[in-house]
């Protein structure tokens, strides 16, 4: 008669550890799906963040579907791509073809689904530095936003001005996106982790109730609920030897009731304290073989 479960009072513990050890490996999709579709219920005055320029107006339908991070992210990039195909039109630069999309923040933002915005970004900054040579070369090396931003606020290009601009501004939306990420992730795994607590009670209550209900059923002179309460709250502590305890002395968790055990020979003879062992003897072999 042994268990494992996991008592509410550990319930803070579990949340750190499981979070710690399994947010790699959350079920991103699933996720992903049941947050868009609560996003998608609910409106609000963010989901009217105006788009500035969409790369494709075939994109334009799926816009409404994003939720309000991505839709920054996606306004952010395109306002950044376009910027950088202008500085390299005037350069005469061959534009190279990019590739992220929109579908790729459908139905929500995965860092797994990043790697051509990424490489969109790269091919970006290479157009930029054949564009515009000699004014980017006054920019530091591994240069901050902040260094950005403060260089693009003293050059005098526009579309220079407006690629650095939106490229910082498109840093700062994927952060956001990450951010919205990860506490997705966290919310669903403390579902999980809410729902797994629930049914390992509920199934602690069955397996208790069928304990009781069989000792019950066989007569056996103890209180059978206060002999199983008290058994599961110390398996809780100490499965081991809760387990040796019940088998070997069930009288532990709840005394023998000697005045409940059937006189002998037409109720002449009373039992003794001695009969009471028996019982408890009985009981623990009983309770050895029992699975419930």
């Amino acid at each position: 008669m042994a268990e494992s479960e996991i008592s509410s009072s550990d319930f803070d513990k579990l949340l750190d550890d499981f979070i710690a050890a399994q947010l790699q490996d959350t079920e991103d999709q699933l996720a992903e799906a049941n947050d868009s579709k609560n996003n998608s219920s609910a409106q609000s005055d963010d989901d009217n963040i105006p788009l500035s320029s969409i790369l494709n107006q075939d994109e334009a339908p799926l816009v409404a579907k994003l939720a309000n991070e991505e839709k920054a992210l996606f306004n952010a990039y395109s306002d950044f791509i376009k910027a950088v195909k202008a500085c390299g039109n005037d350069a005469g630069i061959k534009i190279p073809e990019f590739h992220f999309k929109i579908q790729d923040l459908l139905p929500r933002f995965r860092p797994t689904k990043t790697d051509s915005l990424s490489q969109d970004i790269l091919d970006s900054w290479n157009i930029l530095i054949q564009a515009q040579p000699i004014r980017l070369a006054s920019l530091p090396d591994n240069a901050s936003d902040e260094q950005i931003l403060s260089f693009a606020e003293k050059t005098t290009d526009k579309n220079l001005q407006n690629a650095l601009l939106s490229y910082v501004e498109t840093l700062i939306e994927i952060d956001s996106c990450e951010i919205a990420y990860n506490m997705r992730k966290v919310k669903f795994e403390r579902h999980k982790i809410e729902k797994k607590i629930f049914e390992e009670q509920q199934n602690r209550q069955k397996k208790m109730h069928r304990y009781i209900d069989a000792i019950r059923a066989k007569n056996f002179p103890i209180d059978a609920e206060r002999l199983v309460n008290n058994f599961f709250k110390t398996l809780r502590k100490d499965p081991d030897g809760a387990k040796k305890m019940l088998e070997n002395n069930p009288a532990t968790f709840a005394p023998i009731q000697i005045d409940k055990i059937p006189p002998k020979f037409f109720g002449m003879i009373k039992p003794k304290p001695e009969d009471g062992i028996k019982a408890n003897k009985k009981l623990g072999n009983f309770l050895k073989k029992l699975k419930a």
